[in-house]
């Protein structure tokens, strides 16, 4: 199904709003012409009927007891004048009139109601005759028993007040093609802003992450155009930092190769068991090394876009149980490794990412700190969130690189010590990710590194 553009929807949505708003125009504008004609008809009917009293007030109170008398055809009277104007015509045969004097009509015109239709009430009414719908103005005389009736049709009315509509309908329905073609440009030419920003999205590319220009847009889209600024820049230090991790990553892992094929062309052209023993086990060191060099950068790329679950973690519990992971390599270098703090301090986390931070961190400390060393890691609070803090005895950091070894494969110069560079760039993002703080310092007294990760309370 093919879906609308956005200038369609706005139109679709706009165009019946104004035909609505044209109609009950249409149906106010008539019940207005309905109502004035009316008052301008009635307030004629009141003036015909006082001009026709003035007119017969002294013939119809002549002593006597004369027989009704009919007005003469208007057309007769007048020579015949209304034949030239059919409209007119039809007009004067739309009136009639009667005057009663005693209960008895005594002068009425040609078409008016027979004496066996009564005289109306003083006032206005409305009855039907010889299936026509009339208005009748009922005059009564004060004192004087005399009764003056006008009356019309109400077709008249009705017929002038659908004259004037259809003469309003007509140039509104021509209208309407030219209303929709100005609404149609309105909403082309008012989206006009948003076509060129779709425009000036569509032309960037990966190679090409620039921001776009925002001075140009009105008010309501400045948000969106900062927006979209924004994740450019996001996704152009993204793409960059990608770049650059695979530029490192490919030279980090050329040495361990070219370690691992030195050792198989020394072990083909091995002359004792004892030597290829040794090429062996220094093969076994590098292959180690290698797949570990792998492995971070595998968790070092991963961090990045790998979803967080956010859940009710023990942070005593999980500490101890990384630690016990390396239980092996600590006896081995008969490290002293302590562990306290409050055993029900809960942090609201990713387990998988804090046991990840957790082991870098300790894998750090276990790695700098010389053997016989003490490791002190320890859980306190802090107000709304728990520190883990990790102490060892190894050579620390000075300020100067506290902030250079977040970065991937950036080492502190320690020649009895080999490492990727990737362990604190791991935690780095770890902690980003966590909304989660960390701090290196100096511990005091005495040397090494002290570590502080800041975690939300649960």
């Amino acid at each position: 199904m093919r879906r609308l553009t956005l200038t369609w929807k706005l139109f679709l949505r706009i165009t019946p709003t104004i035909l609505v708003a044209i109609a009950v125009i249409g149906v106010l504008a008539f019940r207005s012409a309905r109502r004035e004609i009316d008052n301008i008809y009635d307030a004629k009917l009141i003036n015909d009927a006082n001009v026709l009293w003035t007119l017969l007030e002294h013939q119809i109170e002549e002593p006597g007891n004369h027989p009704p008398r009919q007005v003469k055809d208007m057309d007769f009277a007048m020579g015949n004048q209304l034949a030239m104007n059919d409209q007119a015509d039809d007009y004067a045969d739309a009136h009639i009139f009667r005057l009663w004097k005693d209960g008895r009509i005594r002068i009425f015109t040609n078409g008016a109601f027979p004496e066996s239709v009564p005289a109306q009430r003083a006032g206005f009414t409305e009855l039907n005759y010889a299936n026509e719908r009339w208005v009748v103005y009922s005059l009564p005389i004060p004192n004087t028993g005399i009764v003056v009736e006008v009356g019309e049709k109400r077709a008249l009315r009705d017929t002038l007040v659908s004259n004037i509509m259809l003469n309003l309908f007509f140039p509104l329905l021509v209208l309407v093609p030219v209303i929709g073609l100005l609404v149609w440009y309105g909403i082309s030419n008012g989206l006009g802003p948003i076509h060129g920003l779709v425009r000036q999205i569509r032309s960037r590319s990966p190679d090409d992450l620039s921001v776009i220009a925002i001075d140009a847009l009105p008010r309501d889209l400045l948000p969106l155009g900062m927006s979209v600024n924004q994740l450019l820049s996001k996704l152009d230090r993204s793409l960059t930092a990608e770049r650059r991790f695979a530029d490192q990553a490919a030279h980090q892992l050329r040495t361990p190769h070219a370690g691992i094929k030195l050792l198989l062309q020394m072990l083909a052209h091995a002359d004792s068991e004892t030597e290829r023993e040794t090429i062996l086990a220094d093969l076994t060191a590098s292959n180690d090394k290698a797949t570990r060099l792998v492995k971070q950068m595998l968790e070092a790329a991963r961090i990045s876009h790998q979803p967080v679950e956010l859940r009710v973690v023990r942070l005593y519990d999980v500490t101890a149980s990384v630690i016990a992971e390396f239980g092996t390599i600590i006896t081995l270098k008969r490290h002293d490794v302590s562990l306290d703090g409050d055993e029900a301090a809960e942090v609201k986390t990713d387990e998988p990412m804090l046991r990840l931070l957790i082991g870098n961190l300790i894998d750090n400390a276990i790695k700098y700190t010389p053997a016989g060393g003490k490791i002190k890691v320890s859980i306190s609070p802090e107000p709304g969130a728990w520190t883990l803090s990790i102490t060892d005895s190894g050579p620390g950091i000075a300020p100067q690189h506290r902030e250079a070894v977040f970065r991937r494969f950036y080492r502190v110069n320690v020649p009895e010590v080999e490492g990727s560079g990737l362990g604190l760039a791991i935690v780095s993002g770890i902690v980003e990710r966590l909304s989660a703080n960390i701090a290196l310092s100096t511990p005091s007294p005495g040397g090494g590194l002290h570590v502080a990760v800041t975690l939300p309370q649960a």
